[in-house]
């Protein structure tokens, strides 16, 4: 059984930062191809943020690039999503979710997802 669970969000003003970080067990997380999603009450679960199996390929939703960071750490089976210059837009829940391609472009190409965990940007 494959299990991620998020940490790290929390309420931060306009400006901040968040490192928001997924640990995952129950398998070799160097298989899985990661991502960071989120969804905004009332809208549909977007990507944020996702990087290949290997850690070589990542990509970032337009209104991140610059902003955000995804990384990865083998070594403690942790997947990271820095976000700095954080924006009241930015609020949502945050999911990480993992997929078995080696690289995984849309929700539901990947299999595993985290609970979630709530990140809010205050004006």
């Amino acid at each position: 059984q494959v299990q991620l669970v998020e940490s790290g969000g929390g309420l931060v003003q306009a400006g901040g930062s968040l490192r928001l970080s997924c640990v995952v067990s129950g398998r070799t997380f160097s298989s899985y191809a990661m991502g960071w999603f989120r969804q905004a009450p009332g809208k549909e679960r977007e990507s944020v943020a996702r990087m290949s199996r290997s850690g070589g390929t990542t990509y970032y939703a337009d209104d991140v690039k610059g902003r955000f960071t995804i990384s990865r750490d083998n070594a403690k089976n942790t997947v990271y999503l820095q976000m700095n210059s954080l924006k009241p837009e930015d609020t949502a829940v945050y999911y990480c979710a993992a997929s078995s391609r080696v690289v995984a472009d849309v929700k539901w190409e990947f299999n595993y997802w985290g609970q979630g965990t709530q990140v809010t940007v205050s004006s």
